[in-house]
């Protein structure tokens, strides 16, 4: 037996050799070999600590190596790992128990991702319309809108409703009756919306398009006309929801609940589980062998999401996500008197995009030389998503070193050429709202 390919322990360089000739070239790495992390902070190879304002792209919203998840894990991993779904098991009612709690719906159905939640929804939706259809005997209602920049995920129903050209182009036909509504126009979503339509899928926050805030006005529309049509109001909370804006989801600013809600991303405090949770007038038309998935919901993920759900309750990490959000805008507002390139700071709790008049990229590229972990989305907004830990001397301690960043990448950037006008964006500033 051949002994087993040790390529991490050679370093950075064997790391990118191997990934270039084994792997699908799918990722832009940089260049950087991540080996542990403590708290918001990720160390690498060469022992060198780096400020997490990513969190992962907003999955690691405890931070790194948080014990009470550890002990979780390994508690649960001495005892079952998997079992499949053609069993009971512990975790599922419980968690369960806890989403339908806080998202104010009835049932939940636990999946490895947010795009397959997505996709779940996007099922239960259509599976609705056809049974209404057959009951009514009429032609089933199989359209599905969409909000203009919006990102769903990267399964081929997730895609499809993603509005972005570079997602959607390589992988054409897309599932068909997909349209997209003008983002908070609620003149063109009155003119799509119809009785054809089953689903209007809504991010209170746009998070890959630019951290873009839906209005009340949008939101309380798309709810009354869902609710004319018998169509679904889909949620998609996989990046703003529990507890990212410092509520327990981004639409719980708004008096009206939705049909659906998907979430995935800080669920199982860094392992894959996604979920979708549906009122009961939806999730009543799923049956036995509808939909279902392999490892969805196992043991070990479940015990994970129980204590993070535990932990952010414990910890009232929601009132830090206000308060270090509170900071962090003050601080990039006076950073952008300085800066005259920073056209906008938008958000929300900790989702914050920074809309730039240049790209972005090399300030990403300088942060990381500052030791910083921040990204960059539609080539011109720098994204932040601090882990909800984050203390008040670490997110000054940011501001430091950014404004560092601004000043030294603006001497490489380019203006922006790929901006969306102002006029067809319907932005909002970014506010810091109270629980509702």
């Amino acid at each position: 037996m051949s002994k087993p390919v040790q390529i991490a322990a050679a370093g950075l360089s064997a790391v990118q050799a191997a990934e270039a000739k084994l792997l699908l070239q799918t990722y832009e790495r940089n260049p950087v070999l991540f080996v542990r992390g403590e708290g918001v902070h990720l160390i690498d190879d060469q022992g060198n600590r780096y400020l997490d304002l990513l969190s992962g792209i907003g999955v690691n919203a405890l931070g790194y190596a948080h014990p009470a998840i550890e002990n979780a894990i390994a508690e649960q991993s001495r005892k079952l790992i998997h079992t499949s779904n053609l069993y009971y098991q512990t975790g599922q009612a419980e968690l369960a128990a806890r989403l339908t709690e806080i998202t104010g719906l009835d049932r939940a159905f636990f999946s490895n991702s947010g795009s397959e939640a997505i996709e779940g929804a996007l099922k239960l939706a259509r599976a609705y319309a056809h049974a209404r259809a057959a009951s009514n005997t009429g032609q089933p209602k199989i359209r599905i809108l969409a909000l203009e920049n919006s990102f769903h995920g990267r399964t081929m129903g997730a895609i499809s409703i993603t509005h972005t050209a570079k997602y959607r182009e390589p992988f054409a036909p897309l599932i068909p009756g997909v349209e997209f509504v003008r983002f908070n126009d609620v003149e063109d979503l009155e003119a799509k919306f119809d009785g054809t339509v089953c689903a209007i899928v809504i991010e209170p926050i746009q998070g890959e398009g630019g951290v873009f805030l839906v209005s009340e006005e949008f939101w309380e529309r798309a709810r009354a006309l869902a609710t004319r049509h018998d169509a679904a109001l889909i949620a998609d909370e996989i990046q703003c929801g529990l507890g990212r804006t410092g509520r327990k989801f981004g639409y719980q600013k708004f008096p009206s609940l939705p049909d659906i809600v998907t979430v995935a991303k800080p669920l199982a405090g860094g392992l894959p589980l996604g979920a979708f949770v549906a009122s009961e007038k939806f999730a009543s038309t799923f049956i036995p062998g509808m939909h279902g998935s392999t490892f969805g919901g196992g043991p070990l993920v479940c015990a994970a999401a129980l204590e993070f759900l535990t932990i952010v309750e414990d910890e009232d990490l929601l009132a830090n996500v206000r308060a270090r959000g509170a900071e962090l805008r003050a601080g990039l507002e006076k950073l952008a008197q300085r800066f005259d390139f920073i056209d906008e700071i938008r958000g929300e709790g900790l989702i914050v995009g920074i809309d730039l008049a240049v790209e972005g990229g090399p300030f990403v590229q300088e942060a990381l030389r500052q030791k910083l972990l921040i990204n960059c989305t539609h080539e011109h907004i720098l994204r932040l998503l601090p882990p909800f830990i984050v203390r008040q001397r670490e997110v000054a301690e940011f501001l430091t070193k950014f404004a560092t960043v601004l000043e030294r990448g603006s001497k490489s950037a380019k203006k922006s050429l790929s901006r969306a006008p102002k006029a067809e964006v319907h932005t909002q500033p970014m506010a810091l709202a109270a629980t509702r």
